[in-house]
């Protein structure tokens, strides 16, 4: 039921019991609609703060101006500051690019899987779908029953060469 006296809607909404307790795990009390969007509209954030704190929480960066652990200036081998980006956002990009795989010269994604299936056949990433068919005509010749007279000992192998010219033919990367 609402925690509102005498409103007998069921309560649905979680709502601290003072408005300002919005600080880790508080007592709460349910409200129903009607009453949580009460609540919500006497609702101030600024409530308490002066102007100059009110001004910066109001910037349009508050926040960016601190680096976190992952962007903080550690030995020669640094990862980038956030001062040497505009946006933040470039930042985040410029850090995990050098952590990322080589892509392809012609711009196209892989995947993990597409990787992975890529190491199995023999190939670098950059290869086009040619040289993803002769690879796997190549490796079933060799690997199959059928072409290696009758030696069953290779049929995983095969397997996972089937399986890996499956996950290319249909990835984006050979489209």
């Amino acid at each position: 039921m609402c925690g509102e006296a005498g409103c007998a809607a069921p309560g649905e909404f979680r709502a601290p019991l003072e408005p300002g307790n919005f600080d880790g795990p508080g007592a709460w009390r349910w409200l129903c609609l009607d009453h949580v969007r009460e609540f919500n509209a006497r609702y101030n954030f600024f409530n308490g703060m002066s102007s100059d704190e009110i001004e910066q929480q109001q910037r349009p960066f508050a926040g960016w101006e601190r680096e976190t652990r992952a962007f903080s200036s550690v030995g020669a081998d640094r990862p980038p500051s956030w001062a040497d980006f505009t946006d933040p956002l470039e930042a985040i990009s410029a850090r995990f690019k050098r952590t990322m795989p080589q892509d392809r010269t012609d711009g196209r994604p892989l995947s993990g899987e597409d990787r992975r299936a890529l190491k199995e056949l023999g190939l670098d990433v950059n290869a086009d779908r040619k040289a993803l068919r002769t690879s796997y005509s190549e490796r079933v010749r060799r690997f199959h029953p059928d072409r290696n007279g009758g030696d069953r000992s290779h049929e995983v192998a095969l397997q996972r060469t089937i399986a890996a010219y499956n996950q290319l033919r249909s990835s984006a990367a050979f489209a």
